[in-house]
């Protein structure tokens, strides 16, 4: 029955049988069993369809609020004893770090912690704050701003600057704080809420969204429009400083914070695993 409910919570939060499947590795005829078996054992029904959609009916949606915070629990638990108890951590990074400067700084920790297993997943901060609120991550390293969550608990570790890629990456005759039109990334990323103030502030106003920086550096660079990236993903593609609109001292900075359930801090393999981290950002994000 466990396995049935948690097919259920993980319906009730991606909405289609195809992407509850797809998560779950296994047959959208699996997941349409599991939810069956559910509401014959209950006699009532927990879902409707409509169309690819499924929402939860009023028992459905009661049966999830009361399990899902024990099956999260349940998934930690287990991450947790097992995990840890065999020196491993299980690591969910936000793909533009990873991608960029976090490879590097995540080597100098491994030869720090030689004897430590690091398990990464890279996915966009949002989807790493979920799996980590879900039990399937132990600790994450996200951008944007602090989290709301009272059973997350997210720690600011670094900021790191926002540079203008020229469009062509040619030379402009641009001041900041000056009216620009930039491409950069889509509102449901973590980074845009904490840089959407200040770009305001210094009149950059947002003309295209993709859901990459990298896409948003690579569209720049060939000619679509000046692009608005961290300081890292024009790094990582050969980007010198001259050929940058640098904006780290206008203010303009997207958050990197260290994120986990509020039991892991407590855990000492995790403590030194964010010692590390919190020591190694600030070189990491110099580029030096």
């Amino acid at each position: 029955m466990l396995t049935n409910l948690e097919t259920l919570v993980e319906l009730a939060r991606t909405g289609t049988m195809q992407e509850t499947a797809t998560k779950l590795k296994i047959s959208q005829s699996a997941v349409s069993k599991r939810i069956n078996a559910i509401s014959k054992y209950y006699d009532r029904q927990v879902i409707e369809k409509h169309g690819r959609r499924v929402e939860l009916t009023a028992h459905g949606q009661q049966l999830v609020d009361r399990v899902g915070p024990l099956i999260q629990e349940v998934r930690t638990v287990f991450l947790e004893d097992n995990a840890l108890r065999q020196g491993r951590i299980v690591v969910g990074v936000s793909e533009a770090i990873l991608s960029s400067w976090g490879s590097k700084m995540f080597a100098k920790i491994q030869h720090e912690l030689p004897e430590v297993e690091f398990e990464f997943h890279t996915q966009r901060s949002p989807v790493v704050l979920d799996r980590i609120r879900s039990g399937e991550l132990m600790v994450g390293l996200c951008t944007g701003s602090a989290d709301a969550e009272t059973d997350v608990q997210s720690t600011l570790v670094g900021l790191e600057e926002m540079v203008i890629i020229p469009s062509h990456s040619e030379s402009v005759n641009y001041k900041v704080g000056e009216p620009l039109d930039v491409i950069t990334i889509e509102s449901r990323s973590g980074a845009w809420a904490s840089i959407e103030e200040q770009m305001q502030v210094l009149q950059l106003k947002r003309t295209t969204s993709l859901e990459s920086f990298f896409a948003v550096a690579q569209m720049a660079i060939a000619g679509f429009g000046h692009g608005l990236v961290p300081y890292g993903v024009a790094r990582s593609l050969n980007l010198t400083d001259r050929q940058l609109v640098k904006l780290g001292d206008a203010g303009l900075n997207r958050p990197v914070r260290f994120v986990a359930r509020k039991s892991m801090y407590s855990r000492p393999l995790i403590k030194s695993f964010y010692d590390l981290i919190h020591g190694f950002t600030a070189d990491a994000l110099a580029w030096k």
